[in-house]
């Protein structure tokens, strides 16, 4: 049975966000090492939100492909309740708080950069990690 785009794409949403957070973990920043770590941060809570989503969406997907036409009740009533699982956790966490984030966090940075992410941060962050994360939210979001 072969992976439909869809799947693959699921797939390949995960690891990237799994690369950011590990990117972002290994940063070493002042910040980090106060009260409440990363954890303080709205945006990675988002993302570790997003992570968890995504690989509940593998699951699904992985879970699908293999219960397909196996008759059995037991699996396909655990695969219902993935699915309630997927979908709830769209509708309450990855959603809201990803379109809070970027929202937020863009119109913030058109207002005042220096406020939400001074020019010293272009040290610890790249470019391509902060608008990469931009481009991960808005696929979540859109």
């Amino acid at each position: 049975m072969a992976l439909v785009p869809c799947q693959v794409l699921r797939v390949a949403i995960l690891l990237s966000y799994c690369s950011i957070l590990c990117n972002y973990k290994a940063i070493e920043m002042p910040s980090h090492q106060t009260y409440g770590g990363s954890w303080k941060f709205l945006t990675f809570i988002d993302l570790v939100i997003q992570a968890v989503f995504f690989g509940i969406c593998v699951l699904t997907d992985l879970s699908s492909l293999l219960t397909r036409g196996s008759g059995n009740q037991e699996q396909e009533r655990q695969l219902k309740k993935l699915i309630s699982l997927r979908d709830w956790m769209l509708a309450v966490l990855a959603f809201p708080v990803g379109v809070f984030v970027v929202a937020v966090f863009w119109i913030i940075y058109a207002y005042d950069r220096e406020m939400i992410y001074p020019k010293l941060l272009d040290n610890f962050i790249p470019g391509w990690l902060n608008h990469g994360m931009f481009l991960k939210c808005f696929h979540t979001v859109c």
